[in-house]
């Protein structure tokens, strides 16, 4: 228990020192996670049910020749390749959100500098740090965030890919 109370007193230190941003950066890497282990358990658990659903049905068809069975062939492979594809492009999009939410923080942070130097001047280093490590915190925040995403992403998409492929090679073309 100690040792949780002192994890989360360094978080808490940490986002203090880099702005409110970092809740934003922390938002985005929490559901980009959630998004990417929802798709691996579904590529893992539900997604062979239902590819042996489909070539159940394809092998129970009688006709598999003719071109309205292959029209019928394409639509359950289109259908199935949508409900692979879900999300995708929503945990695409988060992981290239990341780099671009830590620069918000870099602005901010910068924006905190010159606020200080306005009123200050800039004979006052300390009061300085504190708005320039505001404003590289959240930078390495979203580039760490977006970092841990792409390799998971890109492995992701090609696990997608190649269950579309196989189902496509699972149901004959006669």
């Amino acid at each position: 228990m100690l040792y949780l109370i002192e994890l989360w007193e360094s978080v808490r230190e940490f986002i203090a020192t880099g702005g409110f941003v970092l809740y934003f950066v922390a938002l985005a890497l929490f559901l980009m996670w959630i998004l990417m282990i929802e798709k691996y358990w579904f590529l893992t658990s539900v997604y062979p049910k239902m590819k042996r659903d489909i070539i159940a049905r394809w092998d129970a068809r009688t006709d598999t020749t003719s071109w309205y069975a292959h029209r019928i062939r394409d639509a359950w492979i289109s259908e199935a390749a949508e409900i692979l594809d879900a999300r995708m492009i929503t945990i695409k999009t988060l992981v290239a959100m990341c780099p671009l939410i830590g620069l918000l923080g870099t602005v901010t942070g910068m924006i905190a500098v010159f606020e200080i130097m306005a009123v200050q001047g800039t004979g006052n280093p300390r009061l300085m740090a504190a708005g320039i490590s505001m404003a590289t915190i959240p930078t390495m925040a979203g580039m760490v965030a977006a970092l841990s995403g792409v390799f998971f992403s890109s492995r992701l998409d090609a696990k997608v890919k190649m269950a579309k492929a196989k189902l496509v090679d699972s149901l004959p073309h006669h």
